[in-house]
């Protein structure tokens, strides 16, 4: 047989399938930190697919704060459209000869459910502090997990839900484009910091629509990862002289294993092979090993 034909029946992978998936993980991660902003640009452009067509103008002043009260005003103005602009404008621009308005927003003085920044003043200023720590503890972690927690924690029923909810959808988009699986490796760093902000809208005290704008920067060790599935029989080999638990697995006699499904971790065709999410119980480490940590050791 060939060195192919036992690499297909082992489940292995294959010299030149390989070095292929490698070279297109490569230049996936270039691309991905090419293309950073329009992973994060999904939002404005889901919110202009979906808004009613309405006629812009900009101004070099700033847009007075809308007011009213009802629900039906409150959805009106979370619809309308705002300035539209190219992705280009999210990536490059020449700084203004003129400084702008500023906001002035009050620093977080606790920590919330989910570790979310929080302790900010009943303002819209502090509605826009609130949503920048929302965003930024997201933005930063790039965690699914993370997401549905801080989702879970952060937002009333009758929402979007955190699977259309736009921030999630840029983990993903963030995810998919760096090769991760449903969380950034270590060797990703993701910085996202509030450069601007503004209050849309506001109904009386308890209600604004805040906006806030996030200089966000990522950081990617370009490699190349797969997802490799792979299965062996295993049995326990008890070492002679010893008793009750002293021994070890070992690979154990007989044919080859039938080829493990090799899936993208955390994805939902990974989880439907069987595959479930690696956690180390450090707990039952400490417990069996009295070491707490995930030393081994060697005979």
């Amino acid at each position: 047989m060939s060195r192919a034909g036992q690499d297909s029946a082992s489940g292995g992978w294959g010299r030149s399938r390989l070095l292929a998936t490698l070279a297109a993980g490569v230049g996936a991660a270039m691309l991905f930190v090419a293309g950073l902003a329009l992973a994060l640009y999904y939002g404005l452009r889901s919110a202009q697919a979906t808004s009613t067509p309405h006629s812009t103008t900009s101004s070099a002043a700033p847009t007075p704060v809308a007011t009213g009260s009802g629900q039906a005003y409150r959805d009106q103005v979370a619809a309308a459209p705002m300035l539209k602009v190219a992705p280009d404008d999210a990536r490059r621009g020449v700084p203004a000869a003129v400084a702008g308005p500023v906001i002035d927003v009050p620093p977080a003085t606790d920590v919330g459910p989910a570790q979310v920044p929080t302790g900010f003043p009943h303002t819209a200023e502090g509605a826009v502090g609130q949503l920048a720590a929302i965003e930024t503890t997201v933005l930063q972690g790039m965690s699914i997990p993370q997401a549905n927690q801080v989702y879970e924690q952060w937002a009333l029923p009758g929402g979007a839900g955190v699977a259309d909810w736009a921030l999630t959808k840029n983990v993903q988009n963030f995810l998919a484009g760096a090769g991760q699986g449903q969380s950034k490796d270590p060797t990703v760093a993701v910085t996202a910091t509030p450069a601007a902000g503004q209050v849309k809208a506001t109904d009386g005290p308890d209600w604004a629509l805040a906006c806030v704008l996030l200089d966000v920067r990522a950081t990617i060790t370009v490699q190349a990862r797969i997802g490799y599935g792979y299965c062996e029989r295993m049995q326990w080999h008890a070492t002679p002289g010893t008793v009750g638990h002293g021994g070890r697995w070992m690979i154990a006699p007989g044919a080859p294993a039938a080829a493990a499904p090799s899936t993208w971790p955390g994805t939902d065709i990974a989880f439907k092979a069987g595959w479930r999410t690696w956690v180390f119980n450090e707990l039952a480490s400490s417990d069996e090993t009295g070491q707490g940590d995930n030393s081994t050791s060697t005979e």
